[in-house]
């Protein structure tokens, strides 16, 4: 950015990028670990939903989280790489059942060895390591028994979990987020992804069969066991710093008809803003018990619950931002989608190969309300590109990928986080999605790619799984090293 008035992203930026364990670390079953939610999903594509098959039959499907892009044997590579592309900061996650295989069985050693060495690591090339608590994971025996987060039995074991996390790692990790885009279980297509539970007759992750109480108790249960883990966390190490994950979409109304615009507020209110209304202000919003009047939805309170919500509240708040929605009151026949949502097609928007729409000039929009509603230190930790891409050769011996399209993608996105640092904004980070290819979680597949660093992986989960790194590898080097300054270039090695 060539606009030397404006004000620079603070020193101490975390510029990074993002990952999540059952999307990159692959060893399903290895030292321990049991197998999680995310173990039973298999392969689909942008024509056929991934399936939800709660006894894993490995010779009849291919299971894409089971090898991943393998970072739980080469994650020393992998950091090395993101070493020498400057990270401040690696946003990842801790998966649970490699911690607590069982509800009641004790703490595996040797994953929380294996934690320990990764955060080590990232340590010792000065990386900060933001670690999300839950990113759509939990056992698996779980939603066989007792349907996971419907039940208040999944309070104490992710409180355990957490417990047990904030004391081994006291000194490695100061950044914390409870949960992933929480926020979308206040959708139907979320239930298994975050409520970790499917009701009689589904099959599919892209069709679910819906039971809204049981949804919303389940999002009460996950609200009670934040609140209970960050108030027993500050306890373990006050210096600790708790936050909110929210996939965020602002929504636009399709015209300035005040029918749309309403329309789009309650949309925006309901979808974007009640979980980090609940766990930033610790209440419940006027919106979301209205909701539950209009809608027959009464939530078993027990006693404590709200003190543990209004107590557990968190310090800042994180979130995805991949884009912008559009809400009309009439119905018109164009759609476009961005993670998880779905809304009208807004014309003044580009699109993603896979339908999303690109709107960069809606992430100063968003950090604006997000900042004028909350008043809290805000951290970007997703914002990306999914593209299908292939190897090409370098010149110089090697191969990349010559990708242009992310970097202009990043660079407009960048560009407008500065222009909200420059309104005021307390914008304390940016991790892209992400670091280097992994397994898409909509679909399940490896060719819709995101990362800085290209992984040698088909859609089975064959290959050699070699890193290389991308011309945006490059690029993003030289943002990191300007402080965000130079988002120009040089993009060669």
């Amino acid at each position: 950015m060539s606009d030397a008035t404006l004000k620079s992203f603070p020193e101490g930026f975390l510029w990074g990028a993002a990952s999540a364990a059952n999307q990159c670390e692959g060893a399903w079953d290895v030292d321990g670990k049991s197998a999680s939610i995310a173990d039973c999903l298999t392969i689909g594509g942008i024509d056929h939903p991934r399936l939800i098959t709660l006894d894993i039959d490995t010779d009849q499907y291919t299971y894409p989280s089971h090898r991943a892009v393998d970072f739980f044997h080469r994650y020393k590579e992998d950091i090395a790489l993101m070493a020498e592309m400057g990270f401040k900061a690696f946003r990842m996650s801790i998966n649970c059942t490699r911690i607590l295989p069982t509800e009641h069985g004790e703490p595996n050693e040797a994953g929380l060895a294996y934690y320990e060495d990764v955060f080590r690591e990232l340590r010792a090339h000065g990386i900060e390591p933001i670690v999300t608590l839950c990113h759509n994971d939990m056992p698996l025996e779980f939603t066989r028994e007792f349907d996971c987060w419907a039940d208040r039995r999944a309070i104490d074991y992710f409180v355990r979990f957490c417990e047990v996390c904030f004391e081994r790692y006291r000194g490695l990790v100061s950044y914390w987020l409870m949960f992933n885009e929480l926020n979308l279980l206040t959708q139907v297509s979320a239930t298994w992804l975050h409520a970790c539970y499917c009701n009689e007759g589904t099959t599919s992750f892209d069709d679910q069969v819906d039971d809204p109480r049981k949804r919303f108790q389940s999002l009460h249960h996950l609200f009670v066991a934040s609140g209970l883990a960050v108030m027993r966390g500050r306890k373990i190490d006050p210096s600790y710093r708790f936050g909110t994950m929210a996939s965020i979409s602002l929504n636009y109304p399709h015209t300035c008809n005040p029918d749309d615009v309403f329309k789009a507020q309650q949309a925006t209110q309901f979808d974007s803003f009640f979980v980090p209304d609940v766990q930033v202000f610790g209440a419940y919003p006027f919106f979301a018990k209205r909701y539950f009047e209009r809608n027959g939805i009464e939530l078993a309170i027990e006693d404590g619950d709200l003190e543990a919500i209004r107590d557990g509240h968190v310090d800042f708040l994180s979130f995805s931002y991949y884009g912008t929605g559009c809400v009309s009151t009439t119905e018109t026949g164009e759609r476009m989608y961005g993670n998880s949502f779905e809304s009208v097609r807004n014309p003044y928007l580009e699109t993603t190969e896979w339908g999303w729409g690109i709107d960069a000039v809606g992430l100063r929009t968003t950090l604006n309300a997000l900042y004028d509603r909350y008043h809290v230190p805000l951290l970007i930790v997703e914002n990306g590109i999914g593209v299908s891409e292939e190897l090409v050769p370098d010149g110089k011996g090697s191969y990349t990928v010559n990708d242009d399209y992310r970097i202009d993608f990043l660079r407009k996105h960048i560009e407008q986080m500065h222009l909200a640092v420059d309104d005021g904004i307390d914008l304390i980070g940016y991790t892209a999605w992400t670091a280097m290819d992994l397994v898409s979680l909509g679909t399940g597949e490896f060719k819709k790619r995101y990362g800085f660093i290209f992984i040698d992986c088909d859609d089975q989960g064959e290959g050699s799984l070699d890193r290389y790194r991308k011309k945006s590898f490059w690029w993003y080097k030289r943002v990191i090293e300007t402080n965000g300054e130079d988002l120009e270039g040089p993009i060669d090695a």
